[in-house]
């Protein structure tokens, strides 16, 4: 009997190599794509090997919240068929990937995709969760010398029941001092339509919270989901306010 070669050492450790397809919300792909560039870079430095559809687009869940359901099982129906076939699907996005896990079952039930939707929706992961839960991974080599504190998302912390893991990956990184803020798991006054509907309660929302931030003398607010940290950021930027924001992972793939 032979003893294995370096290149069967080669396709053993391949074969052990994870293979993602990333799914990039609409708020990243338009307006923050570095988010997505820098959860590649995180992915990768993880293990994963990582795929992207082009042909990919919403999740659905603008149309969904606003009440057009059918509208929203046209542009839900092409998700599932761009990730059908899949094992993992990872997204720089609590909200997008709570909206999947939690919806898709209802709004395809009776339906001849509800097999494929169902077997969508169990393999789809928010990256902070997918890093933690999946690749057993939390210090990743990254550095960055600030002083954050952590933003919990609703759609994190309540639809994607995610608190420990973004806070896990973070305490790993080099440099980092987090502080926590009062009431980090209150609602920063976004929620999509929310802050359009009710524009002067959103405010205070998300004034509150940066006010929360400012008090832990933090340089960044720091989440999982760049639809709260745009709308930090407008009140910022509308204020003067110096505290900045940044997603998680940014942090992540910094230093390397």
């Amino acid at each position: 009997m032979s003893l294995p070669t370096e290149a069967h050492f080669s396709i053993i450790l391949l074969n052990l190599i994870m293979t993602v397809q990333l799914f990039v919300p609409c708020f990243i792909d338009q307006l923050y794509p570095q988010v997505a560039f820098n959860t590649i870079k995180v992915l990768e430095k993880a293990g994963c090997i990582v795929k992207y559809n082009d042909q990919q687009t919403c999740c659905g869940q603008p149309a969904f919240n606003a009440g057009f359901w059918g509208e929203a099982k046209d542009v839900c129906t092409k998700f599932v068929q761009d990730f059908d076939g899949v094992d993992f699907i990872v997204s720089p996005s609590a909200s997008c990937t709570g909206f999947v896990r939690n919806n898709y079952g209802q709004l395809f039930q009776n339906n001849a995709f509800q097999s494929q939707a169902r077997k969508v929706s169990n393999q789809i992961f928010e990256l902070s969760e997918f890093l933690t839960k999946i690749m057993k991974v939390t210090n990743l080599g990254a550095e960055f010398n600030a002083k954050i504190t952590y933003h919990d998302s609703c759609a994190g912390l309540r639809e994607c029941k995610i608190k420990e893991a973004p806070r896990s990956l973070l305490n790993e990184v080099r440099g980092i001092e987090l502080v926590e803020m009062n009431d980090t798991d209150i609602c920063c006054g976004f929620g999509g339509s929310f802050a359009v509907k009710y524009d002067n309660i959103s405010v205070a929302m998300a004034d509150q919270k940066i006010e929360n931030a400012i008090a832990t003398e933090a340089e960044y607010i720091v989440s999982t989901d760049m639809s709260c940290l745009m709308h930090l950021d407008g009140r910022i930027n509308f204020n003067g306010q110096a505290i900045k924001v940044l997603h998680l992972a940014d942090v992540l793939a910094s230093g390397y």
